[in-house]
């Protein structure tokens, strides 16, 4: 790994369709160091959301390596598999994706909830102490209790972005995290994602159709045709 966190070699993903073999990514190879941010923009169908599911250990390329610590989570059973998801990676979508009859505390805290039911136990008062430290720092000490129908669209984000962290995630992953926002909340949604991102030192990496977005990461792709290729600062 030579001192890089996550590593992506020749990653290629095909499909089978009636007409043949349907090909999104082709040879796609880059890494990132912990700490680093990055975005990847392209059109609409260039293969950005499947690489994105691809290193969130969603869905297995047809060729090529993912290796996150020098783990390839595609060689674990799926048991295992699963812990890898949920421990090493966080998710944050266009569509914040939170439970509308749990607060705040209890959406963020489900990643954590899950993974104490997996292993049988209940879940520990350190995770709950770190949830509402995150909270604390997404600005939302005020609506911990309240459902998402309360919220606004950026806080709902703000929860979300909350979520990812609370299992501590080495690579934070983040799927057009702005596209629902009117411009004000996300460029505050940015700004927080960059900056939690810093605090924690967790590898963000961001797909997007935004250049607002975009401009805002220090490493920026472009993938198009299947075909990523690294863009200048």
């Amino acid at each position: 790994m030579t001192g890089r966190a996550l590593e992506v070699t020749n990653v290629t993903k095909t499909y089978a369709a009636a007409a043949g073999p349907v090909r999104v990514l082709t040879d796609v190879s880059f890494a990132l160091q912990s700490g680093e941010a990055a975005a990847i923009t392209g059109p609409s169908g260039s293969g950005k959301s499947t690489l994105l599911y691809i290193l969130g250990a969603l869905e297995p390329p047809t060729s090529g390596r993912v290796a996150l610590d020098a783990i390839d989570p595609y060689g674990l059973d799926p048991r295992a598999l699963a812990d890898f998801r949920n421990r090493a990676v966080g998710f944050v979508f266009q569509d914040h994706c939170l439970l509308p009859q749990l607060s705040v505390l209890e959406n963020v805290l489900l990643p954590t909830l899950i993974a104490s039911r997996a292993a049988g136990a209940s879940a520990a008062a350190d995770d709950t102490a770190f949830a509402r430290a995150l909270i604390d720092q997404v600005g939302l000490t005020a609506r911990i209790d309240h459902r998402p129908a309360a919220l606004s669209g950026g806080e709902r984000q703000r929860v979300a972005i909350a979520r990812a962290l609370v299992r501590r995630p080495r690579l934070m992953l983040c799927d057009e995290p702005t596209g629902n926002l009117d411009a004000d909340s996300a460029a505050s949604v940015t700004s927080l994602l960059l900056d939690m991102q810093r605090r924690h030192q967790t590898i963000l990496l961001v797909v997007t159709h935004s250049p607002v977005l975009a401009a805002a990461m220090p490493i920026r792709f472009a993938l198009a045709r299947g075909v990523l290729t690294r863009g200048t600062a």
